[in-house]
């Protein structure tokens, strides 16, 4: 069987209040964020935290998809390169997000998962709910509230802890 969830993040602010989301259906979603990250932090955190929800289930295929062509290309064209180069990307600058990254690589360790960019705000109803909930975690944090985290997913392991409160670094557009 397959696991088909949506992640996405989103950030008020490129930094500024942020959240992320990925989203299965009505009873099986989760969401957070920072008071203070990227759209891009974001975006991996949310992915990395839909592993970490579907571990226990890790003998079926994840199929995730992402309107984050960041996300994407790090996982399917640049990590094995940064990984080489010791996290550096070709120009010899360390690579942004690095302990994010390095916790996505991790927790894709043994798992069968395949990515499928879809185009943002095009009404696809997966995409759509889970960049609902990222921006509802991000305004939660504009506002100085905690966010709606969701059911997450039943019989599911508590997520490892990842830095959620600060991200490691600032990144920048791409």
């Amino acid at each position: 069987m397959t696991i088909t969830a949506a992640a996405d993040g989103s950030a008020l602010g490129n930094p500024g209040p942020a959240g992320w989301a990925w989203y299965i259906d009505d009873a099986q979603w989760r969401a957070g964020g920072w008071p203070r990250a990227t759209n891009n932090q974001g975006e991996l955190m949310a992915v990395i935290d839909l592993l970490h929800a579907t571990a226990h289930r890790a003998d079926e295929q994840l199929h995730v998809l992402c309107d984050s062509q960041y996300v994407i290309n790090s996982v399917t064209q640049w990590m094995p390169g940064w990984k080489r180069r010791g996290w550096r990307k070709a120009d010899g600058k360390p690579v942004l997000n690095r302990e994010l990254l390095e916790t996505l690589d991790q927790a894709m360790q043994g798992r069968q998962v395949r990515f499928e960019w879809v185009k943002g705000h095009a009404g696809h109803p997966l995409n759509e709910a889970a960049d609902d909930k990222a921006r509802a975690a991000a305004t939660a944090y504009q506002r100085g509230q905690e966010p709606e985290a969701g059911p997450g997913i039943a019989a599911a392991a508590p997520s490892p802890k990842v830095p959620l409160a600060a991200p490691p670094q600032q990144d920048t557009l791409f």
